[in-house]
């Protein structure tokens, strides 16, 4: 019987070795599979690529890495000034940064989990992006070649899954979750809670459990939760 459920994230974290490539979902708080970051900070492993659209924040899940010291390169599109231990480390040129466009990066990790070669964009052209990229004339205008992205791990949140791996999301968490599912050599899910296998309707499966290769559940972390600051508030 096909069961791809784990007890916990330390059980779902454990084979990830010095030096892996990790995607991180999520678009800041939105869909980050932040407890399973957390586990991965906990379990120590070093000298991490992180594939990611932030830089987290604060001490804890993404931030806590790079707190930590556990990341060599982030390849993102938004290190948001909240990422304050990604910004310290960076400005002492203990993190190399690859900065990606954000549909280019989710364009990149869609051709990975496509089997592509890469593909032509104009996004970047004339920039400090273009830097020793292939560049080619299609139809009288610019394009930049660009190489697709994978990762030894996948780190993925969702609304719910079942034991097979099937998993639905919940408005943003549809963000890099979906495309990331596909991109990796090991899949692994956090999920507020596991539905018995056969309750999701087939409309309703967002990623399905082919992508997946281990779902956990997780219960909500109040450092994981969106605050919304208003003026004139507290």
């Amino acid at each position: 019987m096909i069961d791809k459920t784990l007890a916990d994230c330390k059980q779902a974290v454990a084979r990830v070795f010095d030096g892996a490539t990790v995607m991180c979902g999520g678009f800041g708080v939105a869909g980050q599979p932040g407890q399973l970051m957390e586990a991965l900070r906990q379990q120590g492993a070093r000298n991490l690529t992180v594939i990611s659209n932030g830089a987290g924040g604060g001490d804890f899940a993404l931030g806590g890495l790079f707190s930590d010291g556990r990341v060599r390169k982030l390849i993102a599109s938004f290190p948001a000034p909240s990422a304050k231990a990604f910004r310290e480390r960076y400005l002492k040129g203990e993190i190399e940064l690859e900065l990606v466009p954000q549909g280019t990066l989710a364009d990149r990790i869609r051709a990975g989990g496509a089997g592509l070669g890469g593909f032509y964009t104009p996004t970047g052209v004339g920039t400090e992006l273009a830097a020793g990229k292939e560049t080619r004339i299609i139809d009288g205008r610019e394009y930049l070649f660009e190489l697709p992205l994978r990762a030894d791990f996948v780190f993925l949140k969702a609304l719910r899954g079942d034991r097979f791996g099937n998993l639905n999301y919940r408005g943003t968490m549809r963000n890099f979750n979906m495309v990331m599912a596909t991109a990796g050599k090991v899949v692994i899910a956090e999920v507020d809670e596991i539905v018995p296998a056969g309750s999701l309707a087939p409309e309703s499966i967002h990623t399905p459990g082919i992508f997946v290769d281990h779902v956990v559940q997780v219960a909500r972390h109040p450092k994981l939760v969106e605050k919304r600051s208003e003026e004139g508030s507290t």
